[in-house]
């Protein structure tokens, strides 16, 4: 059994990743865990009851479970009530990496893919960071997941949403004049760099420190002044200037982390791109498992809403 197989009322029994572990208090003043458990097909979620002081220090995250339990749903969401859990043994399937999640293309697709919109950068000081970061974290970028949960939160993640959002930018470049293409596309590659160190890695992935209290966005800026010590470039000059604002931009809100709002149009284009990439990719992962003439459950980052999917959609998937 896995994950996307659970049903509501069915008996379970499946190893599993423990993708985060968050120790609570009950009501009654008893602790428990609040666990969610993940494999390739899917994530789900429990709490573990009256835990012991030995529990709490055996279930952490990147650790393989063997689960026993119910399926359950709570407030719209299909949840596991957990009746038995204990660590996989090693004469059992115990590597964690076999319960993450990947995204379809292969790193070196991710790259190839990639390399079109590099070359596409003409303005020499936006291809030299671009250049330098890269050659630092290339290899987390290609495994990292863009985020701890939500939208592109598998392994390659990172690489696939950042491709994902140029593939969209160079539609948009192509529709409407006045946007700097290498100023975009740096941008576009840079926006979520920081990520490789908000981030602890593509397994039980969980915020370090800089992350929780820096964040991506304020991290990648400084990782571009580094960048541009290291290169000999003026971090205070125009172009660099130019840069840093789209990027520091791209979450268009300053209650969503943006320390300035979009005053580029480049910048615009990628905060609405990087919202239309999570929000599509969201709903799409919601309605995946979801009967015809149904609803998703409750999608908590788009305002808690729950999404149809109808005959039409099946209509339009076939005829592709």
């Amino acid at each position: 059994m896995q994950i996307n197989q659970i049903e509501v009322g069915e008996p379970l029994t499946l190893f599993v990743l423990l993708k985060d572990v968050q120790a609570r208090t009950a009501r009654n003043g008893n602790p428990y865990l609040n666990i969610t458990f993940s494999d390739q097909t899917g994530e789900i979620s429990g709490n573990l009851w009256d835990v012991t002081p030995i529990q709490i220090d055996e279930f952490q995250p990147g650790r393989v479970v063997y689960l026993q339990g119910l399926g359950d749903q709570y407030q719209g969401q299909t949840q596991v009530n957990i009746q038995g859990l204990r660590l996989a043994t090693n004469d059992e399937p115990a590597d964690p990496n076999l319960y993450v999640q990947r995204v379809d293309l292969t790193d070196q697709e991710l790259r190839e893919a990639l390399r079109p919109f590099f070359a596409a950068i003409k303005v020499d000081e936006f291809r030299i960071i671009v250049t330098d970061l890269m050659n630092h974290y290339g290899d987390q970028f290609f495994q990292y997941p863009a985020a701890k949960v939500n939208h592109h939160a598998l392994v390659g993640g990172l690489a696939f949403h950042t491709l994902s959002i140029l593939r969209l930018a160079q539609a948009v470049a192509e529709q409407y004049s006045g946007i700097n293409r290498s100023l975009l596309y740096a941008g576009a590659m840079l926006h979520d760099l920081g990520k490789v160190i908000e981030l602890s890695g593509p397994v039980a992935t969980q915020y370090t420190i800089a992350g929780s209290l820096l964040g991506h966005i304020s991290i990648v800026d400084g990782e571009i002044v580094q960048a541009c010590q290291r290169k000999n470039l003026d971090a205070e000059s125009e172009p660099v200037i130019l840069l840093r604002h789209v990027i520091l931009a791209h979450h268009g809100l300053l209650e969503y982390g943006s320390p300035v709002r979009p005053q580029l149009i480049e910048a615009e284009i990628l905060h609405r791109l990087d919202e239309l990439d999570a929000s599509i990719v969201e709903i799409n992962q919601a309605l995946k498992d979801v009967e015809i003439d149904d609803y998703s459950e409750r999608v908590f980052s788009l305002e808690n809403r729950r999404f149809f999917k109808d005959e039409l959609q099946r209509d339009f998937k076939d005829s592709e």
